[in-house]
């Protein structure tokens, strides 16, 4: 076989692969250029934006790939492995380190050791066998040393009992869910006490996870803040969440009245109240 591309033993030259990525790399920047914008809302509308490009570049190449499919042979039954494999293990903070990215879980996985599946564009945690969670994957942020991927709902049960500890915590900004919580908590911290901005933004958080409606929630602070006024936990709460009861359980569900009976009521099963003649 006579090389057409690189020379034998130079490993550095790889032109028939780097030159289309640099291609692509080129068509990409000027499709974002003609776009106006390259803000995307999720990494979804990215990955969608991209898909779009690469499939219109791949179409003039149709005819020559449908040629070689026909001498492809089937694809596996099963995939191979695209992923990498590592284990990790929970601290007492409900947190792991993968790559230089810390990751919360829930406080029930704390202590335990999780074989993690690193996949792109997410983790999937196993406990021993069993699948237990899936975290989308981070990156670290440019400039910095380190990077975190946070969700509030695995460590709202901390805060509940210590809501002091959202201001020093280091990925606080991580942690908030949407833009609105994040501007919530400047104006908070800006109009101070640092104490009470803390414990407000611990029950906009309990709100947000039980109701359900976080997105809504998001609205509703973006519009007082927007007025100048600080949102008020109180009212929001009476808002999205109709059942007080259900503020620290799953809301929707119904309450059910038990109603114990006296020891009276079982007097009737006994044979001697039924006219019955005991044996004796």
């Amino acid at each position: 076989m006579t090389a057409t591309r690189n020379n034998r033993g130079v490993s550095h030259e790889n032109g028939s692969i780097e030159s289309p990525h640099r291609h692509l790399k080129r068509a990409l920047d000027q499709a974002l250029t003609l776009r106006g914008s390259r803000d995307f809302d999720t990494r979804g509308a990215y990955q969608a934006f991209a898909d779009d490009l690469v499939g219109e570049r791949n179409a003039a190449r149709e005819r020559a790939f449908a040629a070689d499919r026909a001498a492809l042979l089937p694809l596996p039954p099963r995939r191979t492995t695209d992923f990498s494999e590592a284990t990790v293990i929970v601290t007492t903070s409900s947190m792991f380190s993968l790559r230089k990215i810390f990751y919360t879980v829930p406080s029930r996985l704390i202590g335990h050791r999780l074989k993690v599946h690193l996949y792109d564009d997410r983790l999937d945690c196993f406990l021993g066998s069993t699948q237990v969670l899936t975290l989308p994957r981070g990156r670290v942020p440019s400039g910095a040393q380190r990077g975190h991927v946070a969700d509030y709902r695995h460590v709202l049960p901390s805060l509940r009992r210590k809501p002091q500890a959202l201001r020093n915590l280091v990925w606080r900004d991580a942690l908030f869910p949407r833009p609105a919580f994040r501007r919530a908590w400047e104006m908070l911290a800006e109009r101070g006490p640092i104490e009470r901005a803390c414990k407000t933004m611990v029950a906009l958080l309990d709100i947000a996870y039980c109701s359900g409606h976080e997105a809504e929630l998001a609205e509703q602070i973006e519009i007082a803040l927007d007025a100048g006024h600080l949102p008020d936990p109180d009212v929001l709460r009476a808002v999205f969440i109709r059942d007080a009861e259900s503020i620290h359980g799953v809301a929707g569900f119904p309450m059910v009245a038990v109603t114990m009976p006296t020891a009276l009521v079982y007097d009737v099963l006994l044979p001697a109240t039924r006219g019955e003649v005991l044996p004796c």
